[in-house]
């Protein structure tokens, strides 16, 4: 599938869908990048049905609480946690992680809202990774490989079946891999490289930073055994007000500002797809397995993934991150070896 510019529009211009709900008593919800933006307008949503532990999963100690403070305000929703991750910095993540497996508790749904807008320039990260990249796709994995015992765990004693959510966009329709990229015997490490990362490529780069979320889950599902109980989706929650496009500057601001005008959803209707690919089909939940979702529907993603080209790709970025997170944490080889399958 493609999507045409026409395509877009009608989507952008479609009826709101009321949100979907159920009853979150007792169950555990982590929404990561959960102070602004998305993140918070989802979590809004989530505790009004009564969650029994939602964890705001924030980089910022002052504003994080700001938001568990505004999300009680408007809510009335009392028991919202602020734990503190930043994506850009490895150690980080390893340290939210190990929280949540010495915590002892359940996991029954994380949103991975996590990504740098686009208009950036090339910057590294401690860990010597370009930024975005370390974000969206490194990071985000990271955090999923590492909680995925406990939400099986959570799966096999409380007969539920949890989701991973991975917000995407529809801009992975728009983007594909260089030739350049494409023939490098490491993707993600040439994609990471300040060499590669020119003012022409960064241009593209939260295009591809999308896609490369779309491999993620695509690669995830495939190697859950199909009787695992666990939903693994992506989901684009379309064009929104966004902080994410605040570093846009000149005349990309202007263009930005103007499409917002005319096309842009409200960040609380946009919130209201993240919530979607969370709890939609309560009954059946497996209907979203594995599945890419736009406007509270299934979609074919784009016929770059489908390619044969494509599922190459797929394929070598997801044993090259495998190998490059196993260095950052050992116990993400073994989570691969021990809950994970071949692909068929």
């Amino acid at each position: 599938m493609q999507l045409s510019v026409w395509a877009f529009f009608k989507e952008q211009w479609s009826t709101a869908q009321p949100v979907v709900t159920a009853d979150l008593a007792g169950k555990t919800v982590v929404v990561l990048g959960a102070n602004t933006g998305l993140g918070f307008e989802a979590s809004k949503h989530f505790a009004t049905m009564n969650p029994g532990r939602l964890i705001l999963a924030c980089r910022n100690q002052s504003k994080g609480q700001a938001a568990v403070e505004k999300l009680k305000a408007d809510t009335g929703y009392a028991k919202a946690e602020l734990w503190l991750v930043d994506l850009a910095d490895f150690a980080s993540v390893k340290n939210f992680t190990d929280r949540f497996v010495q915590d002892g508790g359940r996991l029954d749904i994380i949103v991975e809202n996590a990504a740098v807008g686009p208009g950036v320039t090339y910057g590294a990260t401690k860990d010597g990774w370009e930024t975005s990249l370390q974000v969206a796709n490194l990071s985000t994995p990271l955090v999923a490989l590492l909680l995925l015992p406990i939400m099986l765990k959570t799966a096999i004693e409380h007969n539920t079946t949890p989701r991973i959510v991975v917000v995407s966009s529809n801009v992975h329709y728009w983007t594909t891999l260089t030739k350049e990229v494409l023939e490098s015997s490491a993707i993600l490490e040439t994609l990471g490289s300040e060499k590669y990362c020119t003012s022409k490529n960064m241009t593209e780069r939260y295009h591809v930073t999308k896609l490369l979320n779309v491999f993620f889950f695509r690669a995830l599902n495939e190697r859950l055994a199909p009787t695992t109980p666990i939903v693994v989706d992506a989901v684009c929650p379309g064009y929104c007000y966004s902080e994410l496009r605040r570093e846009l500057s000149g005349v990309s601001a202007a263009v930005d500002w103007l499409t917002e005008k005319c096309l842009a959803f409200s960040t609380e209707r946009g919130s209201r797809q993240l919530v979607y690919a969370a709890l939609a089909h309560q009954d059946r939940p497996e209907t979203l397995r594995g599945e890419y979702i736009s406007i509270s529907a299934v979609r074919e993603v784009g016929d770059f993934v489908l390619s044969p080209e494509g599922a190459k790709a797929q394929d070598h970025i997801w044993d090259e991150m495998v190998e490059i997170l196993s260095k950052v944490d050992p116990r993400v080889r073994d989570i691969v070896a021990k809950h994970l399958v071949s692909p068929a």
